[in-house]
């Protein structure tokens, strides 16, 4: 009764809607939550239905995320400026003509041969699908009657049979690009092209900020000098922290730093004389604040899991509770599919239930299989480098004006930008009454990526450097639609039989994802991703500098392999990502991969202290003492680590240590509450359903206090420069306010806990190079830690959990607490929700 049944199929008497799209598939709807059963006479049968029943279930969703993929969702929806800067970040990171979409649907087979083939066939009859629901809805569509489409209604189909019960009704509040023409328009397979570069640019990628770690570097120069501001520059960096939690207990080295990087392959960028590329050509007028997509560019890396062995659980079988954390919509961004097609002339069959993104859900992402199941995590190893390539002019002239520069050299040759342009417009409607305007976005394209800044490079003294631009490539650009290989396998059970086969399968991934797997037998887990391999000589946390040499063939640092004319290279083979089977558990909330596989420039967060801790510390502490592990055991390990305060649960402790022994009456209560609080879990819950949280009081100190207490352990050292542009790589805290549900994934937990046991004169593996708290001066750091304290005594709740939308009618109610933690669901369509108390678990989960 605590789980909802995930079996194939509906059970006999069971089907609340039976009908046939086409001839070839039937769709089957069960009554208790009309999940679609897909059954398709082979692959393109299913694949129709997918299509179908996607556009059934989720059709103005999908129809808003083409557009983000395209970069136009202010010209469908409208010039608020949360849309128009989701269209910015989009063309920023992910810029495609409607050519370079096409090519890469065209080029699956040139790649990857059969296998290729099949996907492009699968995306063919699953855009069909979509095409036909939306003929259904929209029967005066002139493109309907051009493809030979009919819009007769499909008899039996779950939204009803006439075009005003198909049609979701958010279309009527919309005018795109000012035109009150039939939306939506049919579907293209370039649109499954764009929407999965929307989903792998925000959840599959790591790395990026190489820029941002030089400048940092520079201010921690400018205050400490040559070798101590390295030093300290490490010390937040912790790319390689041996007290990190990990995934996998082997050891798999990846993007080690070099100790001496080659002098010709640096490219900092000489102070001060960095320009960033600015992507909009040509603004538009303010349009009002907040967009459709609000929180979805803002969930962080997410999702955990957590497995355990045969060997260590009750049964004697392997099991597990994992699911991704995709943020809270409404409609929500996951969809539930169960589908269904056997193996027919060569082609694999499809056997599979579970989650997918609308859009792209012509195969379950995230499910189980016929006697196996598989998630995944966010990995985001680093797969994004910035490069520095010499400006030039094509016709010769010497750069004097950086910003006018038209060229880059690369490989010998002065090579003109590609500029690659997107223009928006949008009119006032129902959904956004931003004033009328249009907007140009630009990026600029070169052979090694696309352009980021600009800025000089080498220079001496009086003697300025060499001009440079800063170009980013991310080894899944122009092939983000080559990811639904390994996803094809994952829905084919002939090839999942077994743990190896699944690693394989998860291998076929080029986005950067953390893979688990159970079956009868087998947990394994697989980190997948396309790392590209970097020359010797290189320093992967700082820019590089691509082509010091006149070299025609290829540039000295570039990615090995490197071919511009596709956009592929040599990636690190299998046997060097992390992957491990049957560990006697695994768990993984983004934590650090593995021993030796270095975290991405743009994650400071692989520390001492890590939310994954608690996952942990639920399984071991119910396998002490020999004991066995059953499910409902492991879905309370999940649960229970879904309120802990990881500040309270970990770092606390510490924080208590150093005050020790208190005589202020109101610095000694707060202490006892603290303590209590800590003891009990360091939750934030309420466990009695009273509308307040357990150790309320103890939150609220915490909350008022961490802050102050970071600022003053840390920013005195550090000067305010240095320590601002740390705060701007790796904010201080996560906490439940980010509404998204998730927390605690990267904060200054670790910095706080590890500094202060070196001030205790307590074991610490890869210590600071310095004591940071109290200048290194344990009486000092003691009294700086009280004052904050005393200070967020004082401090008035209305102060610590000042929030507008607690104000409100729905939500004056509410304890302050509760309301300044709680979920908010974005609406994208008409229907909103409530909040929900916070959680910090997946959005959708198995056991």
């Amino acid at each position: 009764d605590f789980f909802k049944d995930a079996t194939f199929g509906v059970p006999a008497g069971e089907a609340e809607h039976s009908y046939s799209p086409r001839n070839d598939v039937t769709i089957q709807r069960d009554r208790g939550f009309g999940v679609p059963h897909i059954y398709g006479d082979g692959r393109p049968g299913a694949m129709f239905g997918a299509g179908y029943i996607g556009a059934e279930d989720r059709l103005f969703l999908m129809d808003v995320l083409r557009h983000v993929g395209r970069a136009e969702l202010s010209s469908f929806i409208g010039g608020s400026q949360g849309n128009r800067d989701m269209d910015r970040e989009q063309w920023r990171i992910a810029p495609y003509t409607d050519a370079d979409l096409q090519k890469q649907f065209d080029q699956l087979d040139d790649l990857y041969g059969a296998a290729g083939a099949v996907v492009q066939e699968d995306v063919t009859n699953y855009v069909a699908g979509i095409n036909k629901y939306i003929c259904e809805a929209t029967p005066a569509n002139p493109g309907c009657a051009t493809r030979g489409i009919s819009p007769a209604p499909t008899a039996g189909s779950r939204n009803g049979n006439t075009p005003a019960q198909k049609l979701p009704g958010a279309y009527a509040a919309i005018v795109p690009n000012g035109d009150p023409g039939i939306e939506p328009e049919l579907f293209e397979v370039t649109d499954v092209i764009a929407t999965a570069s929307l989903v792998g640019g925000i959840f599959g990628k790591g790395g990026g900020r190489e820029l941002d770690a030089a400048r940092l570097l520079e201010k921690a120069l400018a205050k400490f000098g040559g070798p101590g501001g390295n030093a300290v520059f490490d010390d937040f960096r912790r790319a390689e922290d041996p007290e990190a939690p990990v995934t996998s207990t082997g050891n798999f080295p990846y993007r080690v730093p070099n100790a001496s990087p080659a002098a010709d392959s640096n490219g900092l960028p000489d102070a001060g004389s960095t320009d960033e590329s600015e992507v909009v050509a040509r603004r538009g007028p303010a349009g009002r604040r907040g967009g459709i997509l609000d929180g979805l560019t803002d969930i962080q890396g997410a999702s955990n899991a957590l497995l355990v062995s045969g060997a260590e659980s009750e049964s004697g079988t392997p099991i597990a509770v994992f699911g991704p954390q995709t943020g809270y919509f409404s409609p929500q961004i996951l969809m539930e599919l169960d589908i269904h097609a056997p193996a027919v002339g060569g082609k694999p069959g499809i056997d599979a239930r579970g989650a997918s993104f609308p859009g792209v859900n012509l195969y379950v992402q995230l499910g189980r299989g016929r006697d196996y199941a598989w998630s995944a995590t966010s990995a985001g190893q680093d797969t994004v480098d910035t490069f520095a390539l010499d400006l030039c002019n094509p016709g010769g002239a010497p750069v004097t004006d950086l910003a006018a520069a038209q060229g880059y050299m690369y490989r010998n040759v002065c090579e003109p930008f590609e500029e690659l342009r997107r223009t928006n417009q949008w009119v006032p409607n129902v959904a956004d009454m931003s004033p009328p305007g249009t907007e140009t976005l630009l990026t600029k394209r070169t052979k090694l990526g696309l352009e980021l800044a600009r800025a000089r490079i080498g220079g001496q003294g009086q003697t300025p450097g060499t001009p440079v631009v800063y170009v980013q490539l991310r080894s899944t650009y122009l092939h983000e639609v080559d990811s639904a290989l390994g996803f094809v396998d994952f829905n084919a059970p002939e090839q999942m039989e077994t743990s190896q086969e699944f690693q394989q399968a998860a291998a076929r991934i080029g986005f950067t994802f953390n893979w688990f797997y159970i079956n009868d037998d087998d947990i394994a887990y697989f980190n997948s991703g396309n790392n590209p391999v970097r020359p010797a000589g290189t320093d992967p946390d700082f820019p590089v500098r691509a082509c010091p040499t006149a070299a025609t063939d290829r540039c000295k640092y570039e990615w090995e392999g490197w071919n511009p004319a596709n956009f592929t290279a040599t990636y690190t083979p299998f046997g060097e990502h992390p992957q491990q089977v049957n560990k006697s558990y695994f768990t993984s909330w983004n934590n650090k991969q593995a021993a030796g596989f270095s975290a991405a420039d743009d994650n400071f967060s692989y520390g001492s202290v890590h939310r994954s801790e608690p996952l942990d510390d639920g399984i071991q502490a119910r396998l002490a003492g020999g004991e066995k592990m059953t499910v409902p055991e492991l879905v309370d390990a999940m649960e229970d680590a879904a309120t802990v305060d990881l500040r309270g649960n970990k770092v606390l402790p510490v924080l208590l240590r150093v005050l020790g022994d208190e005589t202020d009456p109101a610095v000694r209560d707060a202490i006892t509450k603290l303590q209590a609080w800590q003891r009990d879990g360091a939750h934030r819950r309420d466990k009695d359903n009273n509308g307040v949280y357990e150790h309320s009081e103890a939150i609220k100190i915490m909350d008022a206090w961490w802050p102050k207490l970071v600022e003053q352990m840390f920013k005195p050292t550090l000067d305010p420069a240095l320590y601002d542009g740390l705060v701007d790589m790796i904010e201080i805290d996560n906490p439940p306010h980010t509404r998204q549900g998730s927390a605690y994934i990267a904060g200054w937990y670790s910095y706080v806990e590890k500094d202060l046991r070196a001030l205790l004169g307590e074991p610490v593996a890869g210590a600071f190079s310095r004591r940071y708290c109290g200048g290194g001066d344990r009486a000092t750091c003691e009294a700086d830690l009280r004052g904050k304290l005393q200070a967020a005594i004082a401090e008035p709740r209305a102060t610590t959990y000042a929030d507008p939308q607690c104000d409100t009618s729905d939500n004056a109610a509410l304890d302050d607490q509760v309301c300044f933690d709680a979920i908010e669901y974005t609406a994208v369509g008409a229907v909103d929700q409530p909040l929900q108390r916070w959680q910090n678990r997946p959005t959708f989960q198995q056991t």
